[in-house]
């Protein structure tokens, strides 16, 4: 879910032949150097988000085992003031103490609760096991030294002022972290962004008009008008389109709204019978601007 890092190590003029073994070690020592040494620095609120069930005693230090961090499932919780490297490390310590949170609204539940159409014609797609690259493996690498080291963030390092992270679980209890921008310069309040992070493409057609097309991981900032938008989402099968859900969701002046379409069989999309909650669900995130 969250973007690769890369790093590299530039390389000067080629050594004397004389000063190759001196220089050795010094080369290795560079080679060494880790990730978190030549990334650029940060400093944001950051707001993480559980891909499922509650995550708790989350921590961005390692050895903290009280008063630690909870992840809501699929909901704000009190954001966090985060200072130091763009690759965010975040420690799960086992302290089980949840962070404040205020309750949503019962216009949130109905929206976000709400029971999808279910089409169990599509099974789900097939994920053949690949070579770790890019932050899970430099995830896997400083692991060996902090074992409670659970994830890595790539947070927008071009001044970005705040971040949404999901967090979804991975395995060997780590999970993958999903970075959303939304830095209000992008993000302004009454605005709404839609992001598809189903792993099918969709479609998403605004107000009766305005249509685009979602692949994976893309999002766009939809048109709202009189404080709401009427929307119409279909996902492809195969080379045909399904009608997902039709429906109205508030984007209110003071908010930065964000809708978020995903694919998930967990319990918080369940109905009141207990069957699932549909075959693929949305969220809504609502950020309020006051200080």
């Amino acid at each position: 879910m969250a973007a690769n890092s890369k790093s590299s190590h530039s390389a000067g003029s080629r050594p004397w032949k004389s000063n190759i073994h001196a220089l050795v070690p010094l080369l290795i020592g560079l080679a060494l150097t880790p990730l978190r040494a030549q990334e650029p620095g940060v400093a944001m609120k950051i707001d993480l988000v559980a891909w499922g069930d509650n995550i708790t005693g989350l921590s961005l230090k390692p050895g903290q085992s009280k008063g630690g961090i909870t992840a809501l499932a699929f909901r704000y919780s009190k954001p966090l003031d985060y200072s130091g490297p763009a690759i965010m490390e975040i420690y799960k310590s086992g302290g089980e103490e949840s962070t404040p949170t205020e309750a949503p609204s019962a216009e949130d539940l109905a929206h976000e609760a709400k029971p999808l159409v279910a089409d169990d014609s599509n099974s789900d797609p097939g994920n053949e096991a690949k070579p770790k690259q890019g932050l899970a493996l430099e995830l896997t690498k400083r692991r060996e030294k902090q074992p409670t080291l659970v994830a890595l963030a790539s947070l927008p390092a071009s001044g970005s002022r705040r971040a949404t992270i999901l967090l979804a679980p991975a395995d060997e209890g780590t999970f993958i972290a999903y970075v959303i921008d939304d830095d209000p310069a992008k993000l302004p309040p009454g605005k709404l962004r839609i992001h598809n992070i189903s792993p099918f493409e969709i479609s998403v057609r605004c107000n009766g008009s305005l249509t685009k097309e979602l692949k994976l991981r893309e999002s766009f900032m939809a048109p709202a008008q009189n404080q709401q938008l009427i929307y119409e989402i279909a996902y492809k099968n195969g080379n045909e389109w399904k009608v997902q859900e039709n429906n109205i969701i508030p984007v209110r002046e003071a908010e930065q709204t964000q809708m978020i379409i995903l694919q998930s069989n967990n319990q918080y999309f369940a109905s009141s019978g207990g069957g699932n909650g549909g075959f693929l669900q949305i969220i809504t995130l609502r950020r309020g601007t006051a200080p």
